[in-house]
């Protein structure tokens, strides 16, 4: 699963699954625990795309259970794998492993879970929110730089921007910190985006122990 850089409300990033591990490891355990394993010649399909992850279980949904009261009924087509899995840790309690989906997805403010059945196939879509992360790289660059400008420079030209539009009074040992690269590293490249106009170096001199970084206007 990939992981991506948000700021808490320490003015510092962190790391941010994609994901909730609750959420994706649930699906692949519901779509082993609750398959239809009279059917032959098809199989649990995991499938990721950049928008989401999906989880195709053979079979449709058991007995009572329904895509609209998945939420809360309780029902298991196959009692013994399920408590062998729960002696295990691997599952919860009947239905309270899809309960924890809904939460850990709302939690990470993701859309909810989307179960369908497709055929006889049992389908659990699980949308990350990727679109939104764009939006807001877009949003932190608009009229400092040009898209030509942008594609032009190194990855690490472009993070640098991103934190140093995110951080107030960012400075060079943030930048170090978050990056995890070296000082004469970031000091090139900070160098270049402010010989650039993109930054605007805060200093008295070139020593200056409260020098710090914002994106130009």
């Amino acid at each position: 699963m990939r992981e991506f850089q948000q700021l808490d409300k320490d003015g510092k990033f962190k790391k941010i699954p994609e994901y909730p591990e609750f959420a994706w490891l649930e699906g692949v355990v519901n779509a082993v625990v609750h398959r239809d394993y009279s059917i032959s010649g098809d199989y649990i399909r995991v499938s990721m795309y950049d928008d989401r992850i999906e989880f195709s279980s053979p079979g449709k949904l058991p007995s009572i259970v329904t895509v609209d009261n998945i939420r809360e009924t309780r029902f298991s087509r196959n009692p013994i794998i399920a408590r062998v899995l729960t002696d295990f840790g691997w599952v919860r309690e009947l239905n309270e492993g899809v309960k924890r989906i809904y939460l850990d997805m709302e939690a990470y403010f993701l859309e909810p879970p989307l179960f369908s059945e497709p055929g006889i196939t049992v389908k659990l879509i699980l949308k990350n929110n990727i679109a939104m992360r764009a939006v807001r790289k877009l949003e932190a660059i608009k009229g400092v730089v040009s898209e030509d400008v942008w594609n032009e420079l190194d990855s690490l030209e472009q993070n640098i921007i991103l934190y140093v539009a995110n951080i107030k009074n960012c400075t060079p040992k943030d930048l170090i910190e978050l990056t995890k690269k070296s000082r004469k590293s970031i000091n090139i490249r900070l160098k270049n985006l402010v010989e650039k106009g993109i930054l605007i170096d805060h200093s008295s001199s070139r020593r200056d122990p409260t020098k710090f970084y914002t994106v130009g206007k």
